[in-house]
């Protein structure tokens, strides 16, 4: 999972010009029907049927230490149970918010699924990767 240009942007900003940038003390993993750009455009949430972006303390309980330039999961990170279809999920992204926000890093899924009512959607330990290249 790639960052996007915002946290790409503040990390260049800091480290080469000194000008801070404060992580979110919590992380929110959201879903969408569409392929993300870069710029974090192009989201299509669910909307509906009890979908919420899930929030996760950004720590090193729920992020594991870096590893070979790489950033896991360490927890399960799991949705409501859907109500109602929230049609097929193809891509999911990391915000700094529960609604809006900026979005940190995107990608699309190995597989698409379609989420439909009683599906439960979850990452299971390890499955978010990020790297920066």
């Amino acid at each position: 999972m790639p960052l996007n240009n915002f946290l790409i942007n503040a990390i260049l900003n800091e480290a080469f010009g000194a000008v801070a940038y404060s992580a979110p003390a919590n992380l929110f993993i959201g879903l969408s029907t569409t392929p993300i750009a870069a710029a974090g455009t192009g989201i299509t949430e669910p909307s509906g049927g009890s979908y919420a972006r899930v929030s996760v303390a950004n720590n090193t309980t729920n992020w594991a230490t870096v590893s070979n330039q790489t950033k896991r999961n360490s927890t399960a990170i799991t949705f409501p149970t859907a109500t109602a279809n929230w049609g097929t999920i193809s891509w999911f992204f990391i915000s700094d918010a529960a609604s809006g926000g900026n979005i940190l890093a995107s990608a699309a899924l190995t597989l698409s699924k379609a989420v439909d009512t009683g599906d439960t959607a979850s990452f299971s330990i390890n499955d978010i990767t990020i790297t920066i290249v």
